[in-house]
């Protein structure tokens, strides 16, 4: 029988921290290892417990959201990070993705994306689904202009339309189906991407493309 997914709930209100540890805790495959009132705290239970995700609420005190996640990433890269927040157009948000994390959720998202959520940041995706984040980060991005359009010089034509499909958020099937390819060939384009582009996921991926200006190229 495989582990289940290990899960820190870093919440600052009780009621809905106790709601997310009663959801993941109910959740077929999944276990909570630690929970956690504010981002110092979460930090030292990833740091004890090096758990697969991460519900991270994105406004706490002592350390908040970010700092905490970006802490987390830069010392715990195999453990995934998903921001939660009440605000679905928010600059803090935007930069705890920045900082590594894998995704957000809105707080009220339904019980089903939460979990699905976690298994899908598990598994090495990214939450770019919803069209709340690809509205955040083409938003906020463009003021940045922080990146090196020049990263994006090396890449193949398949590889462009690739990354023209991820900023369109189409998954690996979708993907697949458009540009003709197997499941194996597209993640295949992904890991490469990653690795030439020195990004962790698909989340940084698209972050890179607006804050280079390269969206302009492959729109």
């Amino acid at each position: 029988m495989s582990e289940p997914i290990g899960v820190v709930v870093a919440e600052d209100e009780d009621l809905s921290r106790a709601a997310l540890v009663e959801l993941v805790d109910s959740a077929p495959g999944m276990a909570v290892r630690a929970q956690a009132r504010n981002g110092r705290e979460a930090v030292a239970a990833v740091r004890a417990h090096r758990p697969d995700v991460v519900l991270m609420d994105v406004r706490m005190p002592v350390l908040d959201g970010l700092a905490a996640t970006r802490l987390v990433c830069d010392h715990h890269p195999d453990t995934r990070v998903v921001v939660l927040t009440t605000f679905d157009l928010d600059e803090y948000v935007y930069e705890a993705l920045r900082a590594g994390a894998s995704g957000f959720l809105l707080k009220n998202a339904p019980p089903e994306e939460i979990v699905r959520a976690v298994r899908t940041v598990r598994d090495g995706n990214a939450m770019l689904a919803p069209e709340v984040t690809r509205r955040m980060i083409a938003h906020v991005a463009p003021r940045r202009r922080t990146a090196d359009r020049s990263r994006f010089r090396g890449l193949t034509d398949r590889e462009r339309d690739v990354v023209a499909a991820i900023t369109r958020g189409l998954s690996n099937e979708e993907i697949a189906a458009e540009l003709f390819l197997s499941k194996a060939t597209v993640k295949t384009y992904l890991s490469r991407l990653f690795t030439k582009l020195g990004v962790r996921d698909r989340t940084q991926l698209v972050i890179l493309v607006y804050e280079s200006g390269y969206i302009a190229e492959i729109r």
